[in-house]
């Protein structure tokens, strides 16, 4: 729903009922992962996806057929074997697909996720998809409050709901959307109940040190990866946010001062690039990176250089285990020159180790394409 935020707030706050179509399951070599979403308008207007165009089609009926009902539904696509083309997805894939009315009247607490998501405040939604109760019945879940039921007049409501309440905040510290089953009172060892929990967290963070030339194609390519972007260096007629538009913070300061100031901010879902590839700045700023909890700390340089950085790191006390998690030099072996083909080989990198992929040509491979069929 993010992706489509913009268009359907604006429906939304014209009063209008749209038509909210979102994945909630996935199988095999689905095109795109749970949460992707379409929605269509009143007016027949179409924002977003939910499958890179294979059933767009199907699913545009769908949601003007239930903004006529105001029933939700869930549908599963997946191959054809009449007309793959039509309905079906070529890529041999299966998608369940919740088709929901949204409005005023059908989800109240809208508004407040919106400015929730656009604050950057965690926030998930949880919707029943299958098995008794009401599909669509919705609960909207923050760190301190919550808001709705999934089983709106039945007497075990609040156990459900409960039992909701916790997964729904485990899985938004984790940054996890996907299903979770229950029995219909909320017993967690039985499996009659689906329910999908959308986890809205703020994006994860992407700290770039050094304002260079580099430093401006990683931003870019960074927020186009749905990354929070800060760029640091300890030079301000360097580190300048016109010489960086892209990214959603520009910092004058020592680079490692920084980092430690940062504390807690830096988590599982961080990742760090080290492009100063200069011993006064990125040795201290390692030092303190790779003591962190960032998922991903990468560093610029030579083999030369990354020798000579390893040495003066452990100089510095650190060891190997710490050593270990430095991915230097930075990136994947692209034959990158430039400093946009650099940046490609360095999100190729995190796009990697978020998902697990081996990072060779798919030509070499068999086998699913996309890991846990997402």
């Amino acid at each position: 729903m993010r992706d489509v935020l913009g268009d359907i707030a604006g429906w939304y706050a014209a009063g209008e009922t749209f038509g909210l179509a979102t994945v909630v399951n996935t199988f095999r070599s689905a095109p795109r992962p749970p949460g992707a979403a379409m929605a269509v308008s009143a007016g027949g207007e179409v924002a977003g996806s939910v499958s890179g165009g294979c059933v767009e089609g199907a699913v545009y009926d769908l949601a003007r057929t239930v903004m006529d009902s105001g029933e939700p539904v869930v549908q599963r696509y997946g191959v054809s074997d009449d007309d793959a083309f039509a309905v079906g997805l070529t890529c041999g894939g299966i998608l369940d697909v919740l088709v929901e009315p949204v409005g005023p009247a059908t989800f109240p607490e809208f508004a407040e996720v919106a400015a929730a998501i656009g604050a950057g405040e965690p926030v998930a939604v949880a919707t029943v998809v299958a098995g008794p109760g009401r599909i669509g019945a919705r609960r909207v879940v923050w760190s301190d409050r919550a808001s709705g039921t999934l089983a709106p007049g039945a007497p075990y409501a609040d156990r459900l709901d409960a039992a909701v309440d916790d997964d729904a905040r485990g899985m938004l510290a984790q940054g996890l959307t996907g299903q979770r089953h229950y029995g219909r009172e909320g017993e967690r060892r039985l499996d009659e109940l689906a329910v999908f929990v959308h986890s809205f967290a703020p994006p994860p963070r992407l700290l770039v040190f050094g304002a260079i030339d580099f430093a401006a194609a990683v931003a870019r390519i960074g927020k186009f990866l749905g990354y929070r972007v800060t760029v640091c260096d300890a030079r301000p007629v360097f580190a300048t946010a016109k010489r960086f538009p892209e990214a959603d913070e520009v910092v004058v300061r020592w680079p490692h001062k920084f980092l430690e100031e940062a504390g807690d901010a830096i988590d599982e879902r961080t990742a760090i690039c080290v492009l100063t590839h200069d011993p006064k700045f990125d040795v201290p700023l390692l030092e303190v990176a790779l003591r962190t909890r960032a998922g991903y700390v990468g560093a610029m340089g030579s083999r030369r250089t990354h020798d000579d950085r390893l040495d003066r790191l452990r100089e510095a006390g650190l060891r190997d285990a710490e050593l270990a998690r430095l991915r230097s030099p930075i990136g994947l072996d692209l034959g990158a020159r430039t400093p946009e083909e650099t940046a490609v080989s360095i999100a190729a990198e995190l796009v990697q180790l978020r998902w697990g992929g081996s990072g060779r040509p798919l030509t070499d491979t068999s086998g699913r394409i996309h890991a846990d069929g997402g």
